[in-house]
């Protein structure tokens, strides 16, 4: 019998993630994919990205609402726990044999949650990496939780086997998502232009001219001072005086902060506002910007991958491994300001292979329809 793969997405970030996986798995005799979507990414805001997961060929098993009306840590909370309910009562339906836990969000903790009470093994992606806010406690609990880790790179992959895991159950496969920068034509803008126009409000963008993106997610823990944050952010970008292209946050605590900023503050900006765009067409984007300000992990990985500068702001990626794209700022404007003048001077950087080379997806699959896993658990240490 095949074993059935589970994967839960829940943001436009999570599908990015997911989608070479899914392929390889699916391409698998071995394997069978189970496809569940809720919470951030069935919201019409984002583009409901159940119609890109169907037009690219998979089949969802399951559409789990979960999210609570607000963007307060009350209704984050009480997200959290109806995502662990309703995704109970989901894996009850569907038997998996495995589910695939991505990384660190507040949900993907109520992934593994609802996994383990039901004796389904959990697969971890991305974890054993540093961070801000609460997201490194949200990995390192589903680290504990999980059977089998499949970490971004070999740093990563030796602090999971510090944390006491089995060193046969930790295979350090790269991030997925690059494997979809590495096919995709970079250098086809057509359709981006047109996604801009017909999905993002504000200014047009002409992207054959130089141009910023901006993607600034809200810190959950320091929820109180993400509007003066924002604030901060926009002030320095409009000091650089080039058009912006803005990616809205995902739903978290605060999100609606970005929105509000930009409606209050940002009408006479050269500014384009998204509130979410497809891998490809978001890869497409950041290789042809002169520079990505903000927190997003993209600014990491990806960037990095790509050779794109980058100015990381604050607390939200602290820790985690970065290459030499990344100059790191507090929310300081003139040190924001600072920090993107010295990358426009500096220009594109070499590629860097630090969280991948394009092939994690496959591995990923290869290691699920092989690997021996069992539910119990004990330390190494």
């Amino acid at each position: 019998m095949r074993r059935k793969i589970c994967i839960v997405l829940t943001t436009r970030g999570n599908y990015a993630k997911m989608k070479s996986t899914m392929r390889a798995i699916e391409d698998d005799p071995k394997l069978e994919l189970q496809t569940v979507v809720g919470g951030g990414i069935l919201l019409g805001r984002y583009g409901d990205y159940s119609k890109y997961i169907k037009r690219d060929g998979f089949a969802i098993a399951e559409h789990v609402p979960f999210l609570m009306a607000g963007d307060s840590l009350e209704s984050m909370a009480m997200s959290a726990g109806m995502a662990t309910f309703e995704l109970s009562r989901t894996f009850a339906r569907l038997r998996p044999d495995i589910v695939i836990v991505i990384a660190d969000r507040y949900e993907a903790l109520s992934v593994a949650h609802a996994a383990m009470c039901m004796n389904i093994a959990i697969a971890h992606l991305e974890g054993g990496e540093i961070s801000g806010s609460i997201d490194e406690r949200i990995r390192h609990a589903i680290t504990k939780l999980a059977q089998v880790h499949f970490p971004a790179n070999l740093e990563a992959a030796e602090r999971i086997r510090r944390m006491g895991e089995p060193g046969c159950m930790v295979i350090a496969t790269g991030t997925p998502s690059l494997d979809l920068l590495a096919e995709v034509d970079l250098d086809d803008l057509s359709a981006l232009q047109e996604v801009l126009e017909q999905r993002g409000q504000g200014c047009r963008i002409d992207l054959s001219e130089n141009y910023l993106v901006v993607s600034q997610h809200p810190v959950v823990t320091e929820n109180e001072a993400v509007e003066k944050q924002i604030a901060n952010t926009l002030s320095a970008v409009r000091s650089i005086g080039m058009p912006i292209v803005w990616i809205l946050p995902n739903m978290d605590a605060g999100e609606r902060s970005a929105a509000t900023v930009l409606a209050q503050q940002g009408a006479d900006l050269h500014v384009r506002v998204v509130s979410s765009l497809p891998m490809e067409h978001y890869a497409r984007l950041l290789k042809h910007s002169c520079c990505l300000v903000g927190n997003s992990s993209s600014g990491i990985r990806e960037c990095e991958y790509l050779g794109v500068p980058v100015v990381n702001i604050g607390s939200r990626q602290n820790g985690r491994q970065r290459g030499r794209n990344v100059i790191d700022v507090d929310h300081d404007v003139d040190a924001i300001i600072w920090a993107i003048k010295s990358q426009l001077d500096h220009g594109y950087y070499e590629s860097d292979h630090l969280y991948g080379d394009g092939t994690a997806g496959k591995r990923i699959a290869e290691a699920l329809a092989s690997i021996s896993i069992g539910l119990d658990k004990r330390m190494t240490y």
